[in-house]
């Protein structure tokens, strides 16, 4: 007790019952800290609270384009896009909404920022687009015309882009919008002026590389013959389409990996087309022999469709070959100007 009063403060745990166990000091036990309210446990959660802050402004925006293009996308989806000719546009979209995506965040920032000194003049282009879109849309559905309905729907994003948040937004994701440009088809008299001369050379190479083989194969303009079996190599075995689609598939690979080197992008976008060219050569050779040594039935049925896949399994194997040659080109490159300084 003497000890107490000198000190004027009763130690925790003291009692006044002979003094014992007063001189123990436990220190306070370290608590966690209190999760300020409001604040995102998880991704999803991220995700929610900024669907919900942008809700307000961009829920008529949805509504539009869903009473807009919904009927589309079901016209799309259980007629041309199932099909060989267009079965690629659901990729093509779905990638370029992928890349919308990433780019996102750097497309809010950027409306967080001042408006730049175009925006005004941004907003307006917009609106004048939005129209051209809404006019190329009601022709296409009114016409049946599958070129203007799919490509309404570019260029009304592009608007949608354009009116919010200005020329500088649209500039940022000038590449999504320029990879939609893929899944809108062309005309077909085009389509078949430049398909012919393509199954006629995808047709040669594929007669001379099996003749060679010694296989016991001919060929008859688009037709090939092997044993007891004709082939028709149609237009979605070497057709336009089929290297358009090659093309866009190397695009979308150049904009990923984004190579400092001019003479590498350059030299890869250039090379596309020989490598699509290759690819539906091989994709041809392979429908060729499962129909000498499985029948007809195996070469127009279930391997058929495997086929397709073989073609972009080749031509991604052939894009990464090619980029990792001409990486190791720009490297001696790079190397023999260093030696020469």
């Amino acid at each position: 007790m003497a000890r107490e009063a000198r000190s004027g403060v009763a130690l925790p745990g003291s009692s006044g019952h002979g003094g014992h166990g007063s001189d123990s000091v436990h220190p306070p036990q370290a608590q966690a800290p209190a999760r300020r309210p409001g604040l995102p446990k998880t991704l999803l959660d991220a995700l929610r609270i900024s669907l919900r802050a942008a809700a307000p402004e961009w829920w008529p925006v949805w509504v539009g384009l869903a009473v807009l293009f919904l009927p589309t996308f079901a016209d799309l989806f259980t007629g041309a896009w199932i099909g060989e000719e267009q079965g690629h546009g659901p990729m093509i979209f779905g990638l370029a909404l992928w890349l919308i995506w990433r780019k996102w965040p750097d497309l809010r920032a950027l409306a967080q920022g001042a408006p730049g000194t175009g925006w005004s003049a941004g907003r307006a282009a917009g609106w004048l687009v939005l129209a051209i879109g809404l006019l190329l849309h009601l022709l296409g559905r009114t016409q049946h015309i599958l070129m203007f309905e799919i490509g309404a729907i570019v260029l009304v994003a592009m608007a949608i882009v354009l009116v919010k948040h200005g020329a500088r937004a649209l500039r940022l994701l000038w590449f999504p919008f320029f990879f939609m440009l893929f899944m809108v088809p062309l005309p077909s008299e085009f389509v078949a002026a430049v398909t012919m001369p393509m199954k006629m050379a995808v047709s040669w190479a594929t007669e001379q590389i099996l003749f060679g083989a010694g296989y016991p194969v001919s060929r008859s303009g688009v037709i090939l013959q092997i044993g007891q079996y004709q082939l028709l190599v149609a237009d979605a075995c070497a057709g336009l389409q089929t290297l358009l689609t090659l093309e866009a598939l190397g695009l979308f690979y150049l904009n990923l990996m984004r190579h400092p080197s001019a003479f590498r992008n350059v030299g890869l976008a250039l090379l596309i087309v020989p490598i699509s060219f290759s690819a539906n050569v091989i994709r041809v050779i392979v429908l060729t022999l499962v129909t000498f040594y499985l029948g007809d039935a195996a070469g127009q049925g279930f391997l058929h469709g495997f086929a397709g896949m073989v073609l972009f399994l080749t031509a991604l194997t052939l894009i990464l070959a090619v980029d990792s040659s001409l990486q190791w080109g720009a490297r001696r490159r790079t190397a023999r100007k260093g030696r020469g300084r």
